[in-house]
């Protein structure tokens, strides 16, 4: 992933110093795991733990030769080890370090995406506390439809954002599993009891039946899981821009002093941090379909997965990080206008409580074909007119009249009536 999208606490946890910590971190356990039973003295492990060290640079070096990551990494670290290092690598294959150690990636890059999620949760249950009986219009099919609250909308994005916290929760037990079984994970020359132990002391467990390495669809879980947060944060997003439309102007992003929304036009606000999320999403999108794609493996192991996963882990997982990081920050400056809000909702006189209407019209006795037509009239005639009243139409229009009184009418038009049961969402939610 490019710098620019880079957060440094996540772009750390995929860079080579980091991953070759990993590795040596799963050779080092291994080694742990064989002198506990016995197979390897505990002095060499001593030696091994004391001395035991890697160059990224030199590695590099030798994979230019050798053509083999692994192998080149083992070179370098007995190159610091010396004689003791004979015991590192015993029994195992690549595999066995590749993907343990590429579980211990996932997981610290998870637990990072947790806390910033966590983040997220707080700046939208704030705001939607702050906004819960702000009103303004509901849509469907981008057309005003019935009064809602700002809160209530940012209810609905709470309780996905939570859906997609008790996902994560059970992804990083999915994904924290390790792999010491050795060539085509049969535990030929390396035992159950080493990988047991060895997977402890890293903090994962073993696969339950792997074959020269861990089946790729808990790696495609893991980004789709992150996929699925993105298209969410995209939805926020997508929201966000329709809002801040100017014929719209319900929200804004904030804009900070010195900040310029074009090159050509200084009366521009554009809403820049949802829309380049909107793009991420799409990103991290199309490398879900890669991760599923790495699932067919040829029999017991080839390396199809290998090139792919080493652009689409680091990347879904940077850019995972930077867009609930991104989305927070637009969350806590998120300029809302209640002004606004109501002037929108109330344009045309008032014609979003034609079901109002028509309902009161059925509960005096007219059937509901009737009423609908009736409503419909007035409201059709107010629509889209510069004077468009759908309210004076409706108090001039007897066939209405007749039927409801003026206090009636008015009952009609109060926008509390579509909130009443709204604290029952805001109390599921604890907002």
């Amino acid at each position: 992933m490019i710098e620019r999208y880079t957060l440094p606490e996540m772009g750390h946890l995929w860079t080579d110093s980091y991953k070759f910590t990993t590795w040596l971190k799963v050779e080092i356990a291994v080694c742990e795991a064989q002198a506990e039973l016995g197979y390897i003295p505990q002095e060499a492990v001593k030696e091994i733990k004391a001395k035991a060290d890697f160059d990224p640079e030199r590695v590099l070096e030798i994979e230019a030769e050798v053509r083999h990551d692994v192998i080149a990494f083992l070179t370098n670290v007995n190159e610091y080890v010396g004689d003791a290092g004979r015991y590192i690598h015993l029994g195992m294959t690549s595999s066995d370090v590749l993907d343990t150690a590429l579980a211990l990636q996932m997981v610290a890059s998870l637990d990072l995406i947790i806390q910033r999620l966590e983040d997220l949760i707080v700046a939208i249950r704030r705001k939607a506390t702050e906004h819960r009986y702000t009103i303004m219009i509901g849509r469907s099919h981008g057309i005003h439809a019935e009064p809602i609250t700002f809160g209530f909308k940012l209810a609905g994005w709470l309780a996905e954002a939570l859906r997609h916290q008790e996902r994560l929760q059970t992804l990083r037990k999915t994904i924290a599993v390790g792999k010491i079984s050795g060539a085509v994970g049969t535990y030929a020359n390396i035992e159950p009891r080493v990988e047991a132990i060895a997977c402890e002391l890293l903090g994962l467990t073993p696969d339950t039946a792997s074959t020269q390495v861990i089946s790729r669809d808990i790696h495609a879980d893991f980004v789709q899981q992150l996929a699925l947060i993105a298209a969410s944060i995209e939805r926020f997003s997508v929201e966000i821009r329709n809002l801040q439309k100017t014929d719209v102007l319900e929200v804004e992003e904030y804009f900070s002093k010195g900040q310029k929304g074009s090159s050509a036009m200084p009366h521009k606000r554009n809403p820049i941090r949802s829309e380049r999320l909107t793009g991420m999403a799409r990103i991290i999108r199309s490398h879900a379909i890669a991760a599923v794609e790495n699932v067919a493996l040829w029999h017991e192991r080839d390396i199809s997965h290998s090139s792919v996963e080493r652009v689409i882990l680091p990347d879904a997982c940077i850019l995972t990080h930077f867009m609930l990081v991104e989305m927070t920050k637009l969350m806590e400056n998120l300029l809302v206008y209640p002004d606004n809000m109501a002037r929108n909702m109330n344009c045309y006189g008032g014609v979003v409580f034609s079901q109002r209407v028509m309902l009161g019209l059925v509960e005096k006795g007219i059937s509901r074909e009737e009423a609908y037509k009736i409503v419909q009239e007035n409201a059709h005639a107010a629509w889209n007119q510069p004077q468009g009243n759908f309210r004076d139409l409706v108090n001039r229009d007897t066939r209405i009249t007749d039927k409801l009184s003026v206090a009636e009418i008015e009952a009609c038009f109060d926008p509390q009536h579509h909130l009443q049961h709204l604290d029952r969402v805001y109390e599921r939610l604890s907002i």
